[in-house]
């Protein structure tokens, strides 16, 4: 298990990085998904420029993601011992651990990814006079759908200093005075996905990648494939990833006498290798926030499907087309034919993937965490140095 505040900050080897501008990043795991991809490559690129990043975790969960050993961490879950039969209790024990994080760590800035994290990140540093950014990552609808966390993200979130959203739709959900100190934030491209759109015969496959549950909807993708199966008889479908649906999409393959042409390799290490030379990439998604799949996909050229959910990124990202294809969610007839135009003229699918690879400049690991860099030190201006007004919990 990981080590609480005080104990980290004993036993961290001190450096340069004590000297410099410190930013605690919070999210409740690094288990291995998208945002949880972008907050890592954020602390590198932090890390690697002399900012001293500790990342704080409510719990070590399993197939994580690793850092640097120069990044801090430390974990805010109330021990074992501590845990009683009362929630509400076990609720204030979480809250005055948390908030003892902030006090022994004194970071200058705060940013939190998702949900519950961002309103306890608000209400946890309540008068530490540290600056707190909260950043929504998926559809707001499904992270503040429920009565009670809208209200309370319409309560709390005008308290932080700054609210990072990934598209307009994710802005528009909230009222006016959280809309007015939001910023729109790309997410960093991540490094391994950084190569010349390929070149050359692509594998006559159609990959997706991601965690394969309900809202990812790979059924979608398995059915449409399989109208098209017989007119492509050279062709597979890769299912790169894991997840509580697995077993089902097995099975629905087996039913609709895929065979062999569904690969279920599970959760693999080289996504970009592995994707590079694919003649398709579908999304599939009932509602996403800004796909990380679906960016770095498009970044190495490869011809993209990508349903049109909320709360908009897809749509922001593909010109319909132009540089990828878009459907509806859930219209598998509409995946149907989209697949089939991709497959059946490889020149106008080579011609999309050329103008998708487009997006690898905007969406550049240094450019983009330069802007979020940029952003969290204009924040934290000033707050070095400035003792915290203590106030009882």
């Amino acid at each position: 298990m990981g080590t609480g505040a005080g104990e980290l900050e004993k036993n961290r080897e001190i450096g340069p990085q004590d000297r410099a501008f410190h930013i605690a990043l919070f999210i409740s795991a690094l288990r291995r998904g998208g945002s949880e991809r972008v907050l890592v490559n954020l602390a590198e690129y932090l890390n690697a420029r002399g900012i001293r990043v500790t990342m704080v975790n409510q719990y070590e969960g399993q197939d994580q993601y690793t850092l640097s050993p120069q990044i801090g961490r430390v974990y805010s879950e109330i021990l074992k011992e501590e845990i009683g039969s009362s929630r509400m209790l076990n609720f204030l024990r979480r809250f005055r651990r948390l908030r003892r994080v902030w006090k022994e760590t004194r970071p200058d800035v705060i940013l939190s990814f998702i949900g519950k994290n961002n309103l306890m990140a608000i209400l946890t540093s309540r008068f530490l006079r540290i600056p707190v950014v909260v950043s929504v990552r998926g559809e707001p609808r499904e992270e503040y759908g429920g009565g009670l966390m809208r209200l309370l993200a319409s309560l709390c979130f005008p308290l932080a200093d700054g609210v990072i959203l990934q598209t307009g739709q994710a802005r528009d959900f909230f009222p006016e005075r959280v809309r007015r100190k939001s910023v729109l934030m790309k997410n960093p491209l991540n490094p391994a996905f950084i190569r010349p759109p390929f070149r050359g015969e692509r594998e006559k496959a159609v990959y997706a990648v991601g965690r394969m549950d309900e809202n990812k909807n790979h059924e979608m993708i398995v059915r449409a494939f399989a109208a098209l199966a017989e007119r492509y008889p050279d062709y597979s479908l890769v299912l790169c990833g894991d997840g509580p649906c697995r077993k089902k999409l097995e099975g629905l393959a087996k039913e609709l006498g895929l065979g062999e042409r569904v690969r279920f390799p599970g959760i693999v290490e080289d996504v970009a290798e592995r994707i590079y030379g694919g003649s398709v990439f579908v999304l599939s998604s009932y509602s996403e926030g800004m796909p990380n799949t679906l960016i770095e996909a498009m970044c190495m050229g490869l011809p993209v499907i990508s349903t049109d959910c909320p709360c908009g990124g897809p749509a922001e990202l593909v010109r319909d087309g132009e540089n990828g294809l878009l459907v509806a969610p859930g219209d598998i007839a509409g995946l149907e034919r989209a697949l089939e135009r991709m497959l059946s003229d490889g020149e106008e699918a080579e011609r999309m993937g050329r103008k998708a690879a487009e997006l690898a400049k905007a969406y550049h690991p240094d450019r983009v965490c330069a802007e979020w860099m940029q952003y969290l030190l204009g924040l934290g201006k000033g707050t070095k140095d400035r003792p915290p007004r203590e106030e009882p919990v």
